[in-house]
């Protein structure tokens, strides 16, 4: 949405290399929380020895990665619309996103809920597995999608928490999660003996705690301050605003997974030895995403912050500052993917050929990290701004020049122009965002 210059005068605040980092940091440590979800439930089913309950697992997960996904603008779009009112110290507003986004969790989440057969249905489709891998992911299916409107109350709360730049509250908060996730995973899962239904049963659990500790501490908050009222909360040109910016952000996600099932579905043209060499470096860049998502999320509320105060130094430093710690943070993992990349590698693959093939592709991993940080760093900043049409649009024009790539340079170059072809993607997307950012700054904050 774009935002139009009001008359009110600017709201002045420092952005420091210590304010930036204390969002950065406890959003990064937050973040890295989440891949031991997915490593305890693999631990916890693993201790069966049953394969089709292994792959189940694994299908079923790939299920909720694309649901959530999409709904993944209830956490970024509420962090900008709050940040804004953060800016301008507007603690009413800051309320009323708050629950304009939880209504929307509650909905959307029922809606998920109410859809969960065809849900169920469409993943084992399009998976096609195995009988047993599709009887086992039906039943992880079947009971985390209970959980849907909780997982989409959590994303909500933790936006309102970001956007108010406490990065630290939001760290304690995925920790009572993730947490409550993983203790609970490993109670049903084993010492109960649940298998499968049982780690499913414990994500479920784990975002109830999850949204209970997130309750628990918006009433903490509000118990003596002043309460917005509902006409205020259900203001339409606002929530047709929320409505607007989600949408852009959910085609954002929409094309963001595209180019990467694009790339997978490239990769396995080039066999199966090569698609499973590209699947190992590809945790190269899930690892990066980590870090850099936590210097994107310190760019949303800052830069929501600096609109929303109407006070472009303060922008200007967060754009930049964002910028040079992203990068450094960028340089310093590709160092670490080049030294100890055969090392993960080989940690990862155990097979011989994958292992000769991921070596020679190493170094395109390695500095995958370097060619999105400006990507992750102009999306935090766009929508932080809400300037999400113009996120949407940029994404929409390097998706189109990403599939002509993939086209050409794989024909010419194989896996070498996939690879191409991926940091082409993530450079045209940074790039393109930077280069409209100081029209865009003018038009907000006046020349």
């Amino acid at each position: 949405m774009d935002v139009s210059t009001p008359t009110r005068a600017a709201r002045p605040f420092e952005v420091t290399n210590r304010l930036v980092l204390s969002i950065a940091v406890p959003m990064t440590l937050a973040y890295l929380t989440t891949p031991l979800l997915g490593i305890t439930d693999t631990a916890v089913i693993g201790q069966y020895g049953d394969a089709a309950l292994l792959g189940g697992l694994a299908a079923g997960a790939i299920v909720f990665d694309v649901v959530f996904t999409t709904f993944n603008f209830l956490r970024s779009g509420t962090t900008g619309l709050v940040a804004q009112a953060f800016g301008r110290d507007d603690v009413l507003e800051e309320q009323a996103v708050l629950w304009r986004a939880l209504a929307i969790a509650l909905v959307c989440g029922l809606l998920v809920v109410a859809l969960g057969p065809l849900v169920n249905a469409a993943g084992v489709r399009f998976m096609n597995p195995d009988p047993r891998v599709a009887e086992a992911m039906h039943a992880y299916v079947a009971i985390r999608i209970l959980g849907a409107p909780l997982s989409l109350i959590n994303y909500a709360i933790l936006g309102y928490v970001l956007g108010r730049g406490e990065g630290g509250l939001g760290l304690g908060l995925q920790v009572i999660l993730n947490g409550a996730n993983i203790a609970l995973s490993v109670f049903l899962g084993l010492s109960l003996g649940w298998g499968i239904e049982g780690v499913a049963w414990g994500t479920v659990g784990g975002e109830a705690l999850g949204a209970l500790a997130g309750f628990g501490l918006l009433a903490w908050r509000f118990r003596n301050g002043p309460r917005v009222s509902l006409a205020r909360v259900f203001d339409f040109p606002e929530i047709m605003r929320m409505v607007a910016m989600n949408r852009d952000i959910m085609i954002r996600s929409f094309s963001l997974l595209a180019a990467f099932a694009l790339f997978t579905r490239q990769g396995a043209q080039f066999g199966t030895v090569t698609l499973a060499a590209n699947a190992v470096l590809m945790n190269f860049f899930l690892i990066a995403g980590y870090f850099l998502d936590g210097m994107a999320t310190a760019a949303e509320q800052l830069a929501g912050r600096a609109v929303g105060a109407r006070y472009r130094p303060a922008f200007r430093q967060a754009v930049w500052l964002t910028i040079v710690w992203g990068f450094g943070l960028a340089l310093a993992l590709a160092g670490v993917f080049v030294l100890f990349g055969d090392d993960l590698v080989a940690f990862i693959a155990k097979a011989e050929d994958v292992r000769e093939i991921a070596s020679v592709f190493l170094p395109w991993a390695a500095l995958i990290a370097v060619s999105g940080v400006l990507a992750f760093q102009m999306d935090g900043v766009f929508i932080g701004a809400t300037w999400s049409r113009d996120m949407r649009n940029m994404m929409l024009l390097s998706l189109a020049v990403y599939l002509v790539c993939l086209f050409f340079l794989t024909r010419a170059f194989g896996n070498y122009g996939l690879w191409a072809t991926l940091h082409i993607f993530l450079i045209v997307r940074g790039i393109s965002l930077a280069a409209i950012l100081p029209a865009r700054a003018r038009q907000t904050f006046g020349s």
